[in-house]
């Protein structure tokens, strides 16, 4: 079922997430909840709060060319463990923020460890733009939006495809 997406300045956006500790049922629903959304946003990310549920969850859904199919990642309690020196500005945007977008310094490359949908424990090695929409949606989980990482906003003249 495909959930409303809340937007500035809904206060949920700005809370921090709780960590998922049920991977019943009910957590499964939510999951795929999230997936159908985000693909009919359409987006490559989104992140629970933005679904106005404070759990500590994301669905990434990103491939690197055409000629690939997307890879689909749901990571329960995130956590960053490492990240490169090196780093990249990039266009941003967010479903939670329709019409705007923002250049944001990030690192190149993230290693990121949590859990998958059923609660085992999975760790990723991500570089390049799908380490961008990582670290944008486990931004959302502690209630930081790309507008508060961006060098500079503005509202472009045509629509943004694949926002974050």
């Amino acid at each position: 079922m495909e959930r409303e997406i809340v937007t500035v300045p809904h206060p949920v956006l700005r809370k921090k997430a709780r960590p998922v500790t049920k991977f019943d049922g009910r957590f499964q629903k939510l999951v795929d909840d999230m997936i159908e959304t985000m693909r009919a946003a359409p987006g490559v990310g989104l992140a629970a709060p933005q679904v106005n549920v404070l759990q500590q969850v994301i669905v990434v859904e990103y491939g690197e060319d055409e000629d690939s199919p997307p890879q689909l990642y749901v990571l329960a309690n995130p956590r960053i463990l490492s990240t490169s020196t090196e780093t990249e500005v990039g266009v941003e945007g967010c479903l939670s923020i329709p019409g705007w977008v923002g250049e944001v310094e990030r690192p190149l490359s993230i290693e990121v460890r949590g859990q998958n949908r059923y609660g085992n424990p999975v760790r990723y090695r991500l570089s390049g733009w799908v380490a961008r929409i990582f670290q944008h949606e486990i931004d959302h989980l502690h209630g930081v939006l790309f507008t508060d990482r961006a060098l500079r906003v503005w509202q472009p003249e045509e629509p943004v495809p694949d926002n974050v």
